[in-house]
């Protein structure tokens, strides 16, 4: 079995290949990103603005998300729920300064959304992603939370660091 480290550098390097040195796209592998959807969501700011209404909710001030063993800190975030009987989070939406953080990956981006129904994480603006020394950078990083796979598009560039550094 591959470890995180050398599946993530056999995904780059095959997507490198495969689409040549102008790549738009990549596809990844994300271990650390794997989603535990069962475990509770903190979030902690400086104040909250809610609104039954339009069943939302909007922190503002030093935003933190954290969820099992993912961290994501922004500006703000809004947390859109779903109608009826039993409101539930269905998905949260993270702008300004968003950093997101596990043990083995981080991502810097303008915007992320976080999808609890689909399971998915989607950055965007200025993608920066590093993950265990290897610095990948694009316009879109599409991450499904159950499969710990990722997409990142737009202009991909990727550093790569050789083995023992």
């Amino acid at each position: 079995m591959l470890s995180p480290i050398k599946a993530l550098l056999l995904a780059v390097i095959a997507g490198l290949t495969i689409a040549g040195a102008n790549a738009q796209e990549t596809v990844l592998a994300f271990e650390g990103l794997r989603s535990a959807s069962s475990e509770p969501v903190e979030i902690t700011a400086d104040r909250l603005e809610a609104s039954q209404k339009d069943a939302t909710a909007v922190f503002t001030g030093h935003v933190l998300v954290v969820q099992g063993g993912m961290r994501l800190s922004s500006d703000s975030l809004r947390v859109d729920y779903t109608q009826g009987a039993k409101q539930q989070i269905d998905q949260m939406v993270a702008t300004g300064n968003v950093l997101m953080s596990t043990p083995s990956e981080a991502a810097e981006a303008a915007e992320a959304a976080y999808s609890l129904k689909d399971h998915t994480l989607v950055l965007t603006g200025n993608v920066l992603l590093t993950q265990a020394g290897n610095v990948m950078s694009g316009g879109t990083l599409t991450v499904d939370l159950d499969s710990g796979t990722g997409r990142m598009s737009g202009r991909v560039k990727t550093v790569l660091q050789p083995a023992g550094n």
